[in-house]
C-alpha cells in the first residue's frame, strides 16, 4: 500500500462496503418473516418491501457518477452515512408504530409503520448505492498501479457483510424484536464514519491526470448512455408507472445529450464490457436465489438453519477475494476472469443435474459455482478502471450500475421465462387436460423479442376443480422442480457467451503483445505514488 493514510482510507472504504451488504441482507431476511407477520403482508407487497430497498441501489450509482467528482468522495461518504442514520430512525419508528398500537387501531398503526419502512427502505439503497459510487474510484485511484487485485479485496467486504449478517440471521432467529437485527447496521456505520471523517480524501485519477470532464463523457458515449439511462429509465418507469414511451423519450434527451457533448459512441473496448456484463451480473446475481432455494429444503431436513448455507457461500467468496493479488498476477484479469466462466459453466451445469441428489452433490455443486463466480464482479470493475481510466468514476460506477439494472430488469425476469414455459411443457406433456385448466398466457419485458409465455397461475392452481386432486399436485410439483433444474442447466449460456467473449480478448491482447494495464500521468498527484506494480498478461 501507499501509506498509512492509505491503509486507514481502504480500510474505511470495506467496512464500508460490510454496512451495505449487512443492510440488504437483513431485510431480505426479515421481509419474508418478522414483516410480512407484523405488518400484515402479502406476496405482492412483501415484493414491493423487498424492491424499496435494491432498485434505487443501481440508480445512485450510475446518477451519482455524474457529479461525484464535483462534490467529492468526502460528501459522497457523508451522505451515505446520514442515509444510514435515517434509515434506522424511521425503521425504529417503524417498530414503535405497530407495537404501541391499541387493537382498534393496528390497521392504521400498520398502514403508518409500512409506509415509514417502505421510505426508509428507499433513503437505504440510495446510501449503500452512494457507498459503491465513493469507494470504487476512490481504491482505484489509491492503488493505480494494481486496480484489480485491491478491487477483488475490496470487494471481499460485501460477502464478508454476509457472513457476519447470516450469523446475526441465524443467533436472533427466534427473537421477534427485529429493532436489534435492523439497528447492528449503525455499529459498521458508525465505525467506517469515524474512520473516514477526519481523513483527507484524494481527487480522482481522472483529476488529478488533468483530463477534462467531456473527456471522461467520451469514454462512456452515446452507447454507454442508451444502456446505462435507458435501464435507469426503465426501472424508474417500473416502480412509477410510466408507459415504456416515457422510457425511451427520456433515454432520447439524455443520448442525445451525450451526443451533442461528446460527438463520440464511446470507447469500442467499453461498448463490448457493457456488452459482458450483463449476462455476467445474470450469471452472479440472478442465479444466488435459485441455487439457495434449491439447497434449502436439504438443509432444513439435515437440522440445519438455512442461512448456513449463505454464510458458507459467502465465507469462500471473502477469502479468495482476499488471495486475488496471486492469481492476477499469475493469470491476468482476463485469464481470472475465463477461468472463472469456465468453472460457472461447470458449475451451474453440475447444479442442474443434482434433482433429487444428497446435500454433499449438492453443496459441491454449489462450491464449484460458488468459486466461478468469486471474481466476476470486482475484477470486470478492475478490468474497465485499467482499460478505460480516463472514463473515471463515471465508467467504473456505470458498469456497476448497467450489471444491477440488467439483473433486475432483464436476468430475473428470464429466469422465470425459462423456468414458467419449461414448467408449463412438461405438464402438457404429462396431462393435457391439467394442463388448459391452469396454464394462462403472460406478457414480459421482452415479449417483443422473445413472444409471450405460457405460465402455470396460482390462482387457477388453487380454485381450478382439476388441480384440487393429490395427483394433480404431484404432477404440477413435479413439473415446477423438473423446470427450476432445467433452468440452471440453461443459465451456463451466459457464461459461455462470457468465455468466448473473455477468449477474444485475450487473443486481441495477445497480438498486442500481452496485457498491460492503462496508465495516465497525474498531473498534480495527491498521495504518494503506489509502490505496487501493474498487473500483466
Amino acid at each position: 500500500m501507499n501509506n498509512r493514510h492509505d491503509k486507514i482510507l481502504f480500510w474505511g472504504c470495506f467496512i464500508a462496503l460490510i454496512t451495505t451488504s449487512y443492510a440488504f441482507i437483513s431485510r431480505i431476511v426479515l421481509c419474508g418473516t418478522q414483516f410480512k407477520a407484523d405488518f400484515g403482508l402479502e406476496g405482492v407487497q412483501v415484493g414491493e418491501l423487498i424492491g424499496a430497498g435494491i432498485w434505487p441501489f443501481g440508480v445512485s450509482i450510475i446518477v451519482f457518477s455524474l457529479f461525484i467528482d464535483r462534490i467529492g468522495y468526502k460528501v459522497a461518504m457523508i451522505f451515505s452515512f446520514i442515509c444510514y442514520i435515517v434509515y434506522s430512525t424511521m425503521a425504529l419508528m417503524a417498530y414503535s408504530a405497530i407495537h404501541g398500537a391499541a387493537i382498534g387501531d393496528l390497521v392504521t398503526a400498520r398502514h403508518k409503520g409500512l409506509q415509514l419502512l417502505y421510505w426508509g427502505s428507499i433513503i437505504l439503497a440510495l446510501g449503500n448505492g452512494t457507498v459503491e459510487a465513493y469507494i470504487n474510484p476512490m481504491v482505484a485511484t489509491l492503488f493505480n498501479r494494481d486496480k484489480t487485485k485491491w478491487l477483488n479485496i475490496l470487494h471481499a467486504g460485501w460477502p464478508g457483510g454476509l457472513v457476519i449478517g447470516g450469523l446475526c440471521t441465524i443467533k436472533l432467529s427466534n427473537n421477534t424484536d427485529w429493532r436489534l437485527t435492523l439497528g447492528l447496521i449503525l455499529v459498521p456505520a458508525i465505525t467506517f464514519f469515524l474512520i473516514l471523517v477526519g481523513l483527507t480524501f484524494p481527487k480522482s485519477e481522472r483529476e488529478q491526470a488533468g483530463v477534462g470532464y467531456i473527456e471522461m463523457l467520451k469514454e462512456l458515449g452515446m452507447f454507454g448512455a442508451l444502456v446505462a439511462f435507458g435501464l435507469v429509465f426503465a426501472q424508474l418507469g417500473q416502480v412509477f408507472e410510466w408507459s415504456s414511451t416515457v422510457t425511451w423519450i427520456l433515454t432520447g434527451i439524455v443520448v442525445l445529450a451525450f451526443g451533442f457533448l461528446t460527438k463520440s459512441i464511446g470507447r469500442p473496448f467499453l461498448i463490448f464490457l457493457i456488452i459482458i456484463m450483463m449476462p455476467l451480473a445474470t450469471t452472479e446475481i440472478g442465479t444466488d436465489g435459485w441455487i439457495t432455494a434449491l439447497m434449502e429444503k436439504p438443509m432444513k431436513s439435515a437440522g440445519y438453519h438455512a442461512a448456513w448455507v449463505l454464510v458458507y457461500t459467502s465465507a469462500i467468496m471473502m477469502v479468495l477475494r482476499f488471495c486475488a493479488g496471486p492469481i492476477v498476477h499469475k493469470l491476468s484479469p482476463l485469464g481470472l476472469l475465463a477461468t472463472c466462466a469456465t468453472l460457472a459453466v461447470l458449475g451451474l451445469t453440475a447444479l442442474s443435474n443434482t434433482a433429487g441428489a444428497g446435500i454433499a452433490a449438492i453443496f459441491g455443486a454449489a462450491t464449484l459455482y460458488g468459486i466461478g463466480k468469486t471474481f466476476f464482479w470486482p475484477t470486470m470493475l478492475g478490468l474497465t478502471s485499467e482499460q478505460c481510466p480516463k472514463g473515471g468514476a463515471l465508467t467504473l460506477n456505470s458498469m456497476g450500475g448497467i450489471g444491477m439494472l440488467a439483473v433486475g430488469i432483464l436476468g430475473t425476469p428470464f429466469i422465470g421465462y425459462l423456468q414458467e414455459s419449461k414448467a408449463t411443457q412438461e405438464l402438457q406433456s404429462k396431462n393435457q387436460v391439467l394442463y388448459q385448466s391452469v396454464a394462462v398466457t403472460k406478457s414480459w419485458v421482452l415479449s417483443p423479442v422473445l413472444g409471450d409465455y405460457q405460465a402455470i397461475d396460482p390462482v387457477n392452481r388453487e380454485k381450478a376443480p382439476l388441480a384440487q386432486t393429490s395427483e394433480a399436485k404431484a404432477t404440477m410439483d413435479e413439473a415446477e422442480s423438473t423446470s427450476r433444474y432445467w433452468a440452471l442447466g440453461r443459465m451456463a449460456m451466459f457464461p459461455g457467451f462470457m468465455l468466448c467473449c473473455y477468449i477474444v480478448l485475450i487473443l486481441y491482447f495477445k497480438s498486442k503483445g500481452g496485457y498491460q494495464a492503462i496508465h495516465i500521468e497525474s498531473a498534480a498527484p495527491a498521495t504518494k505514488p503506489t509502490a505496487e506494480t501493474a498487473a500483466a498478461g
